[in-house]
């Protein structure tokens, strides 16, 4: 197999899926993060469970989880996987007005679920923001990003620092 077989582009240059078939089968592992910035008083609203629009963390969390099942709906030429386990979790931070969102997916497959974990980190972020925008339009989202992989010919790869924004 060779390199050129795995690119998004065929002979002519169009477009396709990468043709994946022929790669082994390993335990394949991505963590991605994302940060949402709002204000103290929010984010204790979040940990207090006192929004009207209710649990938001537990919302994200379903929400996170559902969209790294359908990433391959979302991404053009992404490979639908069978994921194995999505977690998505949740760290708060009142005094500087921050939640961070941590998401690992895993597989046992040919190809990586980098773009599963980035995209349960991306839903669930937006989910907080589309929860808490009544009470702050300004919060902003931001530093995501793929911090750790693991699987695959590349083996172990790990950000030196993970930007939380």
């Amino acid at each position: 197999m060779t390199q050129k077989q795995f690119t998004h582009l065929d002979d002519t240059g169009a477009a396709h899926m990468v043709d994946v078939g022929a790669k082994a089968v390993t335990v394949r592992q991505a963590t991605a993060v994302a940060t949402v910035q709002t204000t103290p008083e929010v984010v204790t609203q979040i940990e207090q469970q006192s929004l009207r629009k209710g649990d938001v963390l537990a919302v994200a969390r379903v929400a996170g989880i559902m969209a790294a099942k359908r990433t391959s709906d979302l991404i053009p030429l992404c490979h639908p996987l069978a994921l194995t386990k999505v977690t998505v979790e949740f760290a708060l931070q009142p005094e500087q007005g921050r939640v961070q969102i941590t998401a690992v997916c895993a597989v046992q497959g040919v190809t990586g679920v980098e773009m599963e974990a980035l995209t349960a980190a991306s839903v669930a972020a937006l989910t907080i923001h589309d929860m808490c925008k009544a009470v702050d339009p300004a919060l902003v989202i931001n530093g995501i990003q793929l911090q750790e992989k693991t699987g695959g010919k590349s083996g172990h790869w790990q950000r030196e620092h993970v930007n939380h924004g």
